[in-house]
């Protein structure tokens, strides 16, 4: 189906069918086209080797500047954020859909977009019944998408806190799973261990949209040798391919661009995640081509005159993080604190900021993730299907009786059981 983006009738039909029923409800006259997780990942997957931003929108500034790329770039794009995030943030997963839905409408975005609540974690099986409440009220808030992340515990627990909390997420919705907790080169998933997750969720009529893989990246924002293992996540990909799951890359800041192409090119990647780099350029810190931090011969930021929040206000926010012993991975924790000193700075200082966020952010879709004029595929997917759930991409090919809470116990026994990795808050 050849599709014209700039076909308002067709928009306004994609509006009046694509919109989820939350969505719907809480913005009943509202032009943003705020879409199911699943519309983005069939996109990338109809492109064929393509991947979009999941930008994570601790700031309005950050919001504003990926809209405007996805825009840029006709690509159908995602704005997430995690559920630890709530703690240093003013924007959370309960009202990150009302900030998307008025900057939409504000800038005239027409592209597709998802809300994802990322990294809805679960480090002990206790927490399930509370997640049982916490994900519907977020559904309500106007979520679309999201990961349950119950990767911190055994094998076992992820796949049974995944098992409970499914029927919690609409049919419709975007869903991501994620196995082996995100903690750099030590204990990299593996493919016994991501087939035992999607095998034992088939087993249950639960098909996923993504998975996300412990495959060698820090979440951080100091250089290492350490990044994407890109023939380890093709290896695990090609094991599921007959799941019809993709790939959700997490902590792509630091990572070559050239490695970020492979994993589009080379991988089932259809999603991913991007955070510090965007935070640290809306600031307007110094960045490598990896969007890595540079640091001065004395190991402190460098902000560049001229981009960014103004100097006064960057004095201001490193004095801040002085007090409070703030390391550098942990300059995140400014966002709450300053987030309304940012919004308090001229129109010219918000508009470079949101520039700088918009331009980086539009050469990773349109250079490197292949992500360009993936804006008309999603919206033929939704014309296709007839409305706002396009269903699993897979079908239930394991056999339930070999997936009973007492045979995953005994396959999770065989398991070769390894150290995740090192000790560290790698939640976001």
């Amino acid at each position: 189906m050849a599709l014209a983006h700039n076909s308002n009738d067709i928009f306004n039909k994609v509006l009046e069918i694509g919109r989820p029923p939350n969505i719907r409800k809480l913005f009943p006259n509202s032009r943003a086209l705020i879409v199911s997780g699943k519309v983005i990942d069939r996109a990338m997957l109809r492109k064929g080797h393509a991947m979009t931003i999941a930008a994570n929108g601790r700031s309005s500034i950050v919001i504003r500047g990926t809209l405007k790329a996805a825009q840029r770039a006709n690509a159908a794009v995602i704005i997430e954020i995690a559920k630890s995030e709530a703690d240093y943030c003013l924007i959370n997963m309960w009202n990150l859909a009302q900030y998307v839905d008025a900057y939409c409408n504000e800038l005239g975005i027409t592209v597709p977009v998802a809300v994802h609540a990322d990294h809805f974690g679960l480090k002990k099986p206790v927490e399930v019944d509370k997640a049982k409440i916490d994900i519907p009220s977020m559904i309500d808030a106007g979520i679309t998408s999201i990961a349950i992340d119950a990767s911190h515990m055994s094998e076992e627990e992820n796949l049974f806190a995944n098992i409970a909390l499914s029927s919690f997420i609409p049919k419709w919705a975007g869903y991501e799973t994620e196995v082996g907790e995100i903690k750099g080169k030590a204990g990299l998933s593996t493919p016994e261990e991501a087939l035992f997750l999607i095998r034992g969720l088939n087993a249950h009529d639960i098909f996923p949209d993504w998975i996300a893989l412990n495959n060698g990246t820090t979440h951080g924002i100091e250089e290492s040798d350490a990044g994407i293992q890109v023939d380890l996540t093709r290896e695990i990909h090609e094991a599921l391919a007959k799941y019809g799951i993709s790939g959700a890359q997490h902590g792509t800041s630091g990572n070559s661009v050239e490695r970020l192409k492979r994993i589009a090119s080379e991988t089932r990647t259809t999603k991913a995640n991007v955070a510090t780099a965007l935070q640290m350029i809306s600031w307007g810190v110094k960045v490598n081509q990896y969007g890595n931090a540079i640091l001065d011969e004395s190991g402190n930021f460098i902000k560049l005159r001229g981009e960014g929040v103004t100097e006064d206000l960057w004095h201001e926010m490193v004095s801040y993080a002085n007090d409070k012993s703030l390391k550098k991975g942990d300059y995140k924790k400014l966002n709450l604190p300053f987030e309304k000193r940012i919004l308090a700075q001229p129109k010219e200082i918000r508009e470079r900021m949101e520039k700088g966020v918009e331009d980086f952010a539009y050469d990773l879709l349109a250079k490197y993730f292949n992500a360009s004029d993936t804006a008309p595929l999603a919206m033929e997917a939704i014309l296709e299907a007839g409305s706002c759930e396009l269903g699993p991409k897979a079908k239930r090919i394991e056999n339930p009786a070999e997936w009973t809470r007492e045979k995953i116990l005994e396959k999770a026994a065989k398991l070769h059981k390894e150290e995740k990795g090192p000790k560290g808050n790698y939640e976001d």
